[in-house]
């Protein structure tokens, strides 16, 4: 139609002496009307196109399986199968799962009460996982086969933590680790852990949070254990922890 149009008054005003001036400005209109014309036919088929779904993109991602959680968020610090190699780290493999899920559940916040376990990391780590993914992660780390730390190897310190494992110190009140840990450190479930293998570092590290209270999430036990301690009593008990089996 535009094209028609301006035909029509090429031809109508081949003498006048206007005739290029009124040519530039027709032509002028009619490409600005075809212009917008195209503008708005492709600004609809952009919408068009973002809109619609596209052929052969993939459907949205699935939950995580319980292996990829361990092998991703737990991994860095646990390793994918529980065998911690930092020794700062617990090892996890072997592990009794109702007590692996219980502290999971302890680093949750609950709405506006702080984590029953203080651990920003692990607060950060266990926050967007369901109870029924802690459960799971329980059960995963249970299943794995431990790889016990390296023990130590001094025979006095050695001794010392033997006696203090499996007989206490009467003197100071303080009863045998083996009295809720087992004999062997296999733990009593749900409530005491398994504590075989585990690195001399981190239980270390557990029994001095537990003596200035730190950490009071299971019950008030460990701690009035430990506050009946010296530091090299700590000390022994912890390297010879590592070395059970």
């Amino acid at each position: 139609m535009g094209y028609c149009f301006y035909t029509y008054i090429n031809t109508s005003f081949q003498s006048g002496k206007n005739m290029r001036t009124i040519n530039k400005m027709i032509m002028a209109v009619v490409f600005a009307s075809t212009a917008s014309v195209v503008m708005a036919e492709s600004s609809e088929e952009d919408v068009s196109a973002a809109s619609a779904p596209i052929e052969g993109s993939a459907a949205p991602v699935a939950p995580s399986s319980i292996e990829e959680i361990a092998g991703g968020i737990c991994a860095g610090c646990h390793s994918a199968d529980g065998n911690s190699v930092i020794p700062m780290n617990p090892i996890l493999a072997g592990q009794h799962s109702e007590y692996i899920s219980k502290q999971l559940m302890d680093f949750k916040a609950n709405g506006e009460e702080p984590p029953k376990r203080n651990s920003p990391v692990m607060s950060a780590m266990v926050a967007a996982l369901s109870q029924n993914d802690v459960k799971k992660l329980g059960e995963y780390y249970a299943k794995q086969t431990m790889k016990p730390s390296q023990g130590s190897t001094d025979e006095k310190i050695l001794e010392q933590g033997r006696i203090l494992y499996h007989g206490g110190n009467i003197e100071h009140n303080v009863p045998a680790c083996a009295s809720c840990h087992g004999p062997n450190g296999s733990g009593i479930p749900p409530r005491y852990p398994a504590v075989a293998g585990q690195h001399t570092e981190y239980t270390m590290m557990q029994l001095g949070l537990f003596n200035t209270g730190e950490r009071a999430n299971d019950n008030d036990i460990m701690h009035k254990v430990v506050s009946r301690m010296s530091a090299p009593e700590k000390r022994a008990v912890s390297e010879y922890i590592s070395t059970l089996r």
